[in-house]
């Protein structure tokens, strides 16, 4: 399905259109390389790698009565899928899921975000060079027309995106009982303890949250530490910062700006929240907001009830690994969950204790690299996974077949009225299912 086209721009001239200040950039080359081609390539050499094993019908176990047939798994495509994208990894986040849809053998209605002009435009214009235009469609649409494009009958949907809208989706899907998977992110907290190499949690956690400028879903959305850790993770966060992006992080090459003037304008509110321990600038015409910590934060304030996507981080305190459970578990579960200690009990207590999509101990945004393990959220944080395998699985209708052989008719015959007790007996013995012993959790 795939044909060689033209040689495109460098990717930096897609995602980094010119800003008002003349800058010729809005995300920093080294994260877009990082997120947008490696993790598409991985994807892609992983099912071209592996494809051919995926797609092989997989045996089961038989029982007494099926012993001399054939029974297996077979891998169906599902027809016309839809992907929606978000603006966030406007690239990865679109083709990841195309790679696995069209590898599982399916037609896909691609739908770029229209927040991401360059990425729409660019997946309009030079995808038709490169893929089978029998395989995919691009729809580049605004609200009022993706409105309308759920409303046709779609065989599986895939969307990435807010809860809210994710909610409006699923809706849609539901007229025609089309299966979904959603990716809808979520407020993914990240514990410090009070054991832990503190230059090293600094730099782990001020990475995951100011990368894109804290543009990613899986972004650790707020700290959780005891009053005595916060006071010593200020400063290690200030100094990591200035080591990451100078004095003045408006004029690091490293650190981007925000999406469009509506989420400036809706972080610049959420800033209102707490008290501004680090940065707090902003300058609107740049869509600039510098990489800040808050504190004096109340769980009620409104950073604390909607997804962050900026580069904030509000630290609450809590005066134990107890409290810090508590506090996640009384609240939706995230799209990940981030604990940092030096004592592999405390990372276990969390890991056991919580449920998230995904789990990351002592790092952040590492989990998402490895095409082995599956990635989604779980209640309002998504419904569904992929990756690698995981995605091929995703776009595949999993149909369970029995090929059974057409002599032996008088083996048959047993479960043929008239039924009679003894029949019965004999017919249960061959088509049950043994327990083989005591099972050690009971």
């Amino acid at each position: 399905m795939l044909c060689r086209g033209p040689a495109l721009l460098p990717l930096s001239s897609i995602l980094q259109g010119p800003s008002p200040q003349g800058r010729a950039w809005s995300w920093p080359p080294f994260e877009a390389e990082l997120t947008e081609i490696l993790l598409c390539k991985n994807e892609l050499h992983a099912t071209l790698n592996n494809l051919s094993q995926w797609m092989k019908d997989e045996p089961v176990e038989r029982n007494l009565a099926t012993r001399l047939d054939s029974a297996f798994i077979r891998k169906d495509p599902y027809g016309v899928v839809l992907i929606m994208g978000p603006w966030c990894c406007p690239i990865n986040l679109l083709l990841g899921p195309l790679v696995g849809a069209i590898a599982a053998g399916n037609c896909v209605v691609i739908k770029p975000s229209e927040k991401a002009k360059n990425v729409e435009k660019l997946m309009a214009e030079a995808l038709p060079s490169y893929l089978d235009r029998d395989c995919f469609a691009v729809v580049t649409a605004g609200v009022q027309e993706t409105t309308r494009l759920l409303e046709n009958k779609f065989d599986y949907i895939f969307f990435t995106g807010s809860p809210s809208v994710g909610r409006m989706v699923m809706a849609a899907a539901a007229q025609h009982l089309t299966p979904v998977l959603l990716e809808l992110g979520g407020k993914n907290p990240c514990y410090v303890s009070d054991t832990c190499d503190l230059r090293s949690v600094a730099r782990r956690v001020a990475w995951g949250r100011f990368f894109n400028a804290g543009q990613t879903c899986v972004a650790p959305d707020y700290v959780l530490c005891t009053l005595e850790m916060r006071e010593k993770l200020l400063p290690a966060l200030q100094k990591v910062i200035a080591e990451f992006y100078g004095s003045s992080p408006r004029e690091s090459p490293d650190f981007g700006r925000i999406v469009d003037e509506k989420e400036f304008q809706r972080l610049r509110m959420l800033l209102r929240s707490g008290r501004v321990a680090i940065g707090g600038q902003t300058d609107e015409e740049d869509r600039y907001i510098a990489p800040t910590v808050l504190v004096d934060v109340q769980p009620s304030d409104p950073i604390m009830q909607e997804i962050i996507l900026g580069p904030i981080l509000p630290i609450v305190v809590v005066a134990s690994v107890d409290e810090a459970i508590d506090f996640i578990n009384n609240r939706e579960r995230p799209l990940a969950v981030y604990v940092f200690s030096s004592d592999d009990k405390v990372v276990a207590q969390v890991l056991e204790r919580t449920s998230s999509g995904g789990f990351c101990g002592n790092d952040t945004l590492m989990h998402m690299i490895l095409t082995s393990l599956p990635f989604g959220g779980i209640g309002c944080s998504g419904l569904g996974k992929y990756h690698g395998k995981f995605t091929f699985d995703t776009f595949s209708h999993q149909r369970g077949c029995l090929h059974r052989n057409m002599g032996l008719e008088a083996l048959n015959a047993l479960r043929y009225p008239p039924y009679s007790q003894h029949r019965m007996g004999i017919v249960c013995a061959a088509s049950g299912v043994k327990h083989k012993g005591s099972c050690a959790l009971l």
